[in-house]
């Protein structure tokens, strides 16, 4: 049944209390709950985010940040957050921004996830009550910050670009889509990705609904879709130009299919993993329970995705996870595109409904609870700032492991916080040529990530070091500190030289004791 139908079917019917726009506000509001408490959300990669962005801003302003850091503005597309930081640099502090733009991702996501289910069905079905949760998945918890902002503008895009194609703008949408996909691509380019792939999907399956042959509606579809191809020339001159960056690790089937078990990846095995368990039998209803329909755009849109992450490396250009972030995504999809069937009851929806709102609030809850406690680790790991003066030359190694457990630390990039605070060195900030803008100066060159990773047993990790090479191979001339955060158990005659100034668990603070011929090394760069 076409959607024009559905929605003239529908029209006469009192609004249930899953479309009132009152609750799905307070939906979005909910979303974004497990965020207002922590000053720094406990996001594995925000940390070391933060510190490129207060390098970003305050470079010139700083001439200790200067000594260890340069910054070259490019046109990459990975640049979503960075811009918008600087931009709110002006009125607020670079950590505040940051909590800001992590505050609203979520809840613009979810606007998306709204539109497009809207466009898809005639109405908002139930089901995005199941699929909201997956927001917060593991893309978003691991820190992906310019990614899963760029997920959130291409789901709001693509429910204009539906809305647009239904009623027959189409010369409107190809003009404004030109503009928006290029928006899309400089936030970051696997957000214009999706949209591509899931805009294809809708356009072919409105083809086919018009009775024409596959072939023709392939190539009508394809052609309905150009304005969304202007940034292909800008990617395939980034990708020339970052020739050189790592990719690999083809057709890895047991990392993938691990990838859709993490898509709700946080700190309780039994309750994430029940939880995917949960959504995936929800999908296999959907296909066999005729009390539930589905839209074959968003159907046919899953499937795309879900090739995507079969054919991605797990690395492209020196960027990692590319393939595993786009898992909860595929699912996502999926979950939008079911909808209890037009001839059900009202009573079965609603405890569809009611069954997806307790689904949302455990979910929620359990981010928020998770969150709150990295929130503590954090405050606690971090009153070693107080310790390390303004300037300082900071070796940082944090504690890594081979196999990591389900609910890893999440400390892996809080070092970068003595960048945000102390206009430090840390050395755990990403440099990979042409996707990075940031560089650091001679004699810390090598010191970026992954340097701060260290094992209690070497495991073939590439890179990364044991706890005893990283203290014996440091270099003290280049270094004012070495700061351990949570480290595996060493010999404690490797720092036995060095003045212990504070402790916080296995955490430590040690202070270097230079000679003078060590601190003549130092090169001051204006």
């Amino acid at each position: 049944m076409r959607i024009a139908a559905r929605q003239e079917a529908v029209s006469n019917e009192v609004t249930p209390w899953w479309e009132a726009p009152w609750f799905m506000i307070l939906c979005m509001f909910l979303i974004a709950a497990p965020l207002i408490w922590p000053d720094i959300p406990g996001l594995t990669d925000l940390p070391g985010h933060l510190g490129r962005y207060k390098i970003a801003v305050s470079l010139q302003h700083s001439e200790d940040l200067r000594r260890f850091y340069e910054f070259e503005w490019a046109l990459v597309p990975n640049l979503g957050v960075d811009l918008i930081v600087v931009a709110l640099s002006r009125f607020i502090d670079v950590e505040l921004a940051v909590k800001l733009i992590a505050l609203m991702t979520p809840p613009l996501t979810l606007l998306g996830f709204l539109l497009v289910a809207r466009e898809a069905h005639g109405r908002i079905s139930p089901t995005y009550l199941f699929a909201a949760p997956l927001i917060l998945g593991y893309p978003f918890q691991y820190g992906f910050l310019n990614f899963t902002l760029s997920v959130a503008f291409a789901f709001l895009a693509l429910g204009l670009w539906l809305r647009l194609g239904r009623s027959g703008r189409i010369g409107l949408r190809a003009a404004l889509f030109v503009p928006l996909s290029l928006a899309v691509w400089l936030v970051q380019a696997f957000g214009w990705g999706i949209l591509g792939l899931l805009a294809f999907a809708s356009e072919i399956t409105r083809q086919l609904d018009l009775n024409r042959a596959f072939p023709k509606a392939a190539v009508l579809a394809v052609y309905r879709c150009s304005p969304l191809v202007a940034p292909l020339a800008l990617t395939l001159a980034w990708q020339s130009g970052n020739a050189e960056a790592a990719t690999g690790d083809w057709f890895n089937i047991a990392w993938k299919l691990t990838a859709l078990l993490n898509s709700l990846r946080d700190r309780w095995i039994f309750l994430d993993l029940g939880s995917i368990c949960l959504l995936l039998f929800f999908i296999y209803c959907g296909a066999r329970d005729h009390k539930l329909a589905y839209a074959r755009s968003l159907v046919l849109g899953a499937i795309l995705l879900l090739l995507a992450v079969l054919f991605l490396p797990r690395i492209l250009l020196g960027g990692a996870h590319v393939d595993s972030r786009l898992a909860p995504y595929v699912l996502a999809v999926a979950i939008l595109g079911i909808r209890p069937s037009l001839t059900g009851s009202y009573r079965f929806a609603n405890l569809l409904a009611l069954t997806g709102l307790g689904f949302f609030l455990v979910r929620v809850g359990s981010n928020a609870t998770s969150l709150w406690l990295y929130d503590r680790s954090y405050d606690a790991e971090l009153r070693v700032l107080d310790y390390i003066p303004k300037g300082a030359r900071v070796a940082a190694f944090v504690g890594a492991e081979c196999h990591p457990r389900w609910a890893t630390s999440r400390l892996e990039h809080l070092p970068g916080m003595a960048i945000v605070r102390k206009d430090a060195f840390s050395n755990d900030q990403w440099t990979v040529s042409g996707s990075h803008l940031l560089h650091v100066r001679s004699p810390w060159t090598h010191f970026v990530d992954p340097s701060q990773f260290v094992t209690a047993q070497p495991c073939g990790k590439e890179k990364w070091q044991t706890i005893e090479e990283a203290l014996t191979r440091l270099p003290r001339e280049n270094f004012d500190y070495v700061w351990l955060v949570n480290p595996p158990p060493y010999e404690a005659a490797l720092t036995s030289s060095w003045r212990a100034i504070w402790a916080q668990g296995t955490s430590a603070l040690f202070e270097l004791h230079h000679t003078n011929a060590e601190r003549r090394t130092e090169v001051r760069i204006p």
